[in-house]
């Protein structure tokens, strides 16, 4: 695999991972709107965990099954990062809601694969 290849494929990844880690290491995400606090922290969940899966299932070139667990294990390293982070703390359901945004991801990823016409050789 050419190394262009590799960085158009990774670099996405590698962006979008960062970014992750970056918003769980924001000390209070807090906004003070009660329920629709908790609520919109859920759905941020969800789409920030569904653009990984999407981008790790096209950089592992649709092996949707490895992209589902690596973005699990990523998962739960940003909810045990999120331990050593002052007011923040992480839980097995927000797992959980990111493995579901993962699935949703990888729906997304398996569907415009099917729609797309193969490529011409």
């Amino acid at each position: 695999m050419s190394r262009s290849r590799i960085v158009r494929l990774w670099l996405p990844v590698a962006v979008w991972a960062a970014l992750i880690f970056a918003l769980s290491s924001i000390p209070s995400l807090d906004s003070g709107l009660g329920t629709w606090d908790f609520v919109l922290r859920k759905i941020a969940h969800v789409l920030e965990y569904c653009v990984l899966g999407l981008l790790l299932a096209r950089a592992l070139d649709g092996r949707v099954a490895a992209a589902f667990a690596l973005a699990v294990a990523y998962a739960a390293s940003d909810e045990l990062h999120q331990h050593f982070v002052t007011g923040r703390h992480g839980t097995l359901r927000d797992v959980a809601i990111d493995a579901f945004g993962i699935a949703a991801g990888l729906a997304i990823y398996v569907r415009v694969r099917r729609l797309r016409p193969p490529a011409a050789a």
